[in-house]
């Protein structure tokens, strides 16, 4: 092979049908995220049996919802490398952002012994690891990916579910299933004032 040769085939990429312009390693991410989300969108399914909360069950046919056309943009943008039908949309939280700080005294936590004990807390707990598992995932595969557009899908999917997160995190509070201790207050500020800014750093 020549030295033109290998040139055309180092750099003729932009010459690939969109279908195929994907590196190994970004397939086996996009599997692997696309996969996980699957996952979870099936473990949401299984739960729900289990919700008593009204409030819970309307989040989570919310969160299933928005999932299954992030799950379906990305199925089509993997399939054909072009801009999808449907691009990625915003979630939006139904509440507010308020946080309940402090500790409460409560039962040490174990493990349920029988599916008569999955309850909102266990339920809201399995969202937030589906979540987590997915927001981790796809943040990976944007990393390394090479087609522009699927590279895209999965960055601005990330602050999707990074809300969605959020959503069950406060839910979570709320319930005091999810506490929120707090250092001293001298302590705090000890940490808050840890870092200065660096001045002059910013071009003409």
């Amino acid at each position: 092979m020549n030295n033109q040769q290998q040139t055309q085939n180092l750099t003729g990429t932009s010459q690939m049908p969109a279908q195929i312009s994907h590196g190994g390693h970004e397939l086996f991410d996009a599997h692997e995220a696309i996969s996980g989300l699957v996952g979870g969108m099936e473990q949401y399914m299984i739960y729900e049996q289990y919700v008593q909360d009204p409030q819970l069950k309307t989040m989570m046919q919310q969160h299933k919802a928005f999932l299954t056309q992030t799950y379906n943009t990305l199925v089509e943008t993997l399939k054909t490398g072009n801009e999808p039908s449907v691009k990625t949309q915003t979630y939006n939280m139904a509440t507010g952002n308020d946080v309940l700080y402090g500790m409460t005294p409560s039962q040490p936590k174990k493990p349920a012994q029988s599916v008569s004990e999955i309850n909102d807390e266990c339920v809201s707990g399995f969202m937030m690891g589906c979540l987590k598992s997915s927001a981790s995932a796809f943040t990976m595969a944007a990393l390394e990916t090479t087609n522009p557009v699927l590279r895209r899908v999965f960055a601005d999917s990330i602050p999707n579910i990074i809300e969605m997160a959020y959503e069950v995190f406060l839910y979570q509070n709320k319930h005091q299933y999810y506490q929120v201790p707090q250092l001293k207050p001298e302590d705090m500020q000890n940490y808050i004032n840890s870092f200065a800014p660096v001045q002059g750093t910013m071009p003409h």
